[in-house]
C-alpha cells in the first residue's frame, strides 16, 4: 500500500499520516487522467470559441495579455464551458462506479455485497443505491446550474 505521512517523531518510531491502498491510488490516477483530458479539451474549445477580435480589442485598450485573458476571454468563455463541464462532472460520478473492475470497494459493491448478503432485500438495496447516485447527480447539476446562472448574470 502507498502511504503518505506527516510523521511525528517518537524516538526512532514514526507515527501518523494517511495510508492509501493501491486500488484507491489506481482509481484516483485513472479517473484523474481520463477526466482531466476531457476537461482540458472543454476549456480549450471554450476559449477558442471566443473570436480573435476580442483579444485584439483588449490589447488595443492597453491591457496586457494576462489581463486580456483574465478580464475579457475567460468571462466570455465560461458560458460556453460550463454546460459541457457539468456533463463531464456527472460522467465522473458515474465512472467512479467502475472501480469494482480494479477491486476497489465502491458504493455499489458495499451495498450489493454486505447489505444484500445480510438482509436478502435486493430491490430495496438497489433502490437505495440508485437514490444515492440520483441525489449526487442532482446536487452536482444544481451547483453547476447555480454557477452558470451566476456567470450569465455577471455578463449582463
Amino acid at each position: 500500500s502507498i502511504i503518505w505521512e506527516i510523521p511525528s517523531i517518537e524516538g526512532f518510531n514514526f507515527r501518523g499520516g494517511v495510508s492509501l491502498s493501491p486500488e484507491f491510488m489506481a482509481l484516483l490516477i485513472a479517473l484523474s487522467i481520463y477526466t482531466s483530458a476531457f476537461i482540458a479539451e472543454i476549456v480549450r474549445s471554450g476559449i477558442l470559441a471566443i473570436g480573435h477580435g476580442q483579444t485584439e480589442a483588449g490589447l488595443a485598450l492597453g491591457l496586457s495579455r494576462s489581463k486580456v485573458i483574465n478580464l475579457v476571454i475567460i468571462p466570455q468563455a465560461l458560458r460556453v464551458i460550463i454546460p459541457p463541464l457539468t456533463n463531464q462532472y456527472l460522467n465522473l460520478t458515474k465512472n467512479s462506479s467502475l472501480a469494482v473492475a480494479i477491486g476497489f470497494p465502491d458504493l455499489v459493491s458495499v451495498f450489493a455485497g454486505t447489505a444484500l448478503n445480510q438482509t436478502g432485500r435486493a430491490v430495496e438495496i438497489i433502490s437505495l443505491t440508485m437514490l444515492f447516485y440520483l441525489i449526487i447527480s442532482l446536487l452536482i447539476s444544481s451547483i453547476m446550474n447555480y454557477y452558470n446562472r451566476k456567470v450569465r448574470f455577471m455578463e449582463r
